[in-house]
């Protein structure tokens, strides 16, 4: 069997209308589209933890996070160990690994069965050492801020460049020729802060950008206890319009960005005559509400915050005819597994939830019903199922429904929970969730209902409506452009 080369590139944030002929026309997104051409694109992709690490150890261990109850951004050496990881398989079927990019493992340096990392960590140092004046990140904006400023460092030493350079060094310089390798390109961007370097920051600012959407239970009258409570505490329900539009220009600025940078990673393919040897898997962990719904951030189980991109570019040299094809059945992080080991001509451990993404495509696997989704941060906790066609969600503190038809109405602006018309598919989709977590770890179901949490009393409501100042709370109505 022919070993192809395995690069497995995700973003960190990217929602998925940014790509393809869901995103925006005036975007640029040249590198993306080639993938979507010459790959399948499956459309209905879900990250079942909307959360960076839960999402990483299901693309490591092939499972989901019910299953290994790791629902939070947690140390992830007990979850994962360093055997029958996706790297320790790839190495088990001869190839030699290497991940360049935000892991987001705890500990940071555990490698669970990767031969190098290469980690952002690296990157600060080098920038610190280097003696230069200007610095990553010295605009003062947090991890989780939405609003839009400049990079303080030129492209080419951001730290997405900086990646991209890692992987093209080690295409040209770094690799054994002699051995197939499996890479893992990980971005840690468009996650905030939105700070894209010139000339993407200015890119698409004189855009007609769209407003946000604005389900009709999204306002605080009709909203979840824990969907309020999160923008409160983060102060997303004080930021104006104007700001919101600035923020997405921002960032899609850092997706070109990072578009073009996967680019770069093509061409020292290209250079090698390795791009028609190359699997390209293409996906992200999570979404980005960026001002829908009345907030920002993910963590709930929306279209905006779940649905991801998931593209899979498979080399011309293997003879398919599969480029520019679309498949429709429900896939998650967890297949990412199962689906490259195979096609590594690895062994797939019999534990992992993940499909074989070619299998199914054969025909040689049933494609699943279900994909089920959990958000567990602390008190904004909800689980949720999905069919592909409808979703339905359970939010624990308050045991307010959701239903939404994804069908007719994907951005889930009308709440068909408790209507009539829709009672079977709400009580078909609440009894499958029922029956599935019942096996799982989390104890969402006791005596054969979903569970629910005490609410929160006063005091902690409160603390919780005003939280420390300076924590995500003061936004200006200005340009914080240095």
């Amino acid at each position: 069997m022919k070993k192809y080369n395995i690069i497995l590139i995700t973003t960190d944030q990217q929602r998925y209308d940014t790509v393809g002929e869901l995103a925006p026309d005036y975007m640029r997104m040249p590198h993306t589209q080639y993938l979507i051409n010459q790959g399948i694109s499956y459309t209905n992709a879900n990250a079942q933890c909307p959360l960076c690490v839960p999402a990483r150890i299901s693309i490591m261990n092939g499972k989901f996070p019910q299953t290994t109850g790791s629902t939070t951004n947690c140390e992830t050496t007990d979850v994962m160990g360093t055997r029958n990881t996706l790297p320790d398989l790839m190495r088990q079927a001869g190839y030699q690994t290497i991940a360049i990019g935000k892991m987001h493992f705890g500990p940071q340096r555990a490698k669970h069965g990767f031969d190098e990392m290469i980690i952002p960590d690296d990157y600060y140092r080098q920038m610190q050492r280097s003696g230069s004046l200007i610095q990553p990140m010295h605009h003062g904006m947090g991890q989780n801020e939405i609003y839009p400023a400049l990079s303080t460092v030129p492209e080419p030493m951001t730290l997405t460049s900086w990646i991209s350079e890692q992987c093209v060094e080690y295409i040209r310089d770094r690799r054994d020729p002699s051995q197939p390798f499996f890479m893992w390109c990980s971005y840690s961007k468009p996650h905030p802060p939105f700070d894209p370097p010139e000339p993407y920051y200015s890119m698409y600012r004189g855009e007609e950008i769209a407003d946000p959407v604005f389900g009709d239970w999204s306002d605080d009258e009709h909203a979840p206890l824990a969907f309020k409570r999160l923008r409160q505490m983060w102060g997303y329900d004080k930021i104006s319009p104007k700001i919101i539009k600035e923020a997405k220009a921002a960032y899609y600025g850092l997706l070109t960005q990072i578009d073009y940078n996967m680019g770069r990673i093509f061409s020292a393919l290209q250079d090698f005559d390795m791009l028609k040897d190359t699997i390209i898997l293409f996906t992200s962990d999570h979404g980005e509400y960026l001002g829908d719904h009345h907030t920002a951030a993910k963590f709930f189980l929306h279209q905006a915050s779940t649905h991801v991109p998931f593209i899979l570019r498979l080399p011309p040299s293997m003879g398919h005819k599969l480029g520019g094809t679309k498949q429709d059945i429900p896939v998650t992080h967890a297949d990412i597994l199962p689906t490259l080991v195979n096609l590594a001509g690895g062994t797939v451990p019999e534990d992992v939830d993940g499909q074989d993404l070619m299998a199914v495509l054969e025909g040689k696997e049933k494609p699943r019903q279900y994909v089920e989704m959990v958000s567990q941060m602390g008190m904004l906790e909800s689980i949720g199922i999905t069919d592909g066609e409808f979703k339905y969600m359970w939010y624990l503190e308050d045991q307010c429904e959701q239903l939404f038809d994804l069908i007719n109405d994907p951005q889930e602006l009308k709440n068909l929970a408790g209507l009539e018309a829709y009672k079977g598919v709400q009580e078909e989709l609440k009894q499958a969730l029922i029956e599935s977590e019942q096996t799982k770890k989390l104890n969402y179901v006791k005596d054969g209902k979903l569970t629910t949490i005490e609410p929160l009393n006063d005091d902690e409501r409160h603390r919780r409506a005003n939280p420390w100042p300076g924590y995500h709370t003061e936004y200006c109505d200005i340009d914080v452009k240095h």
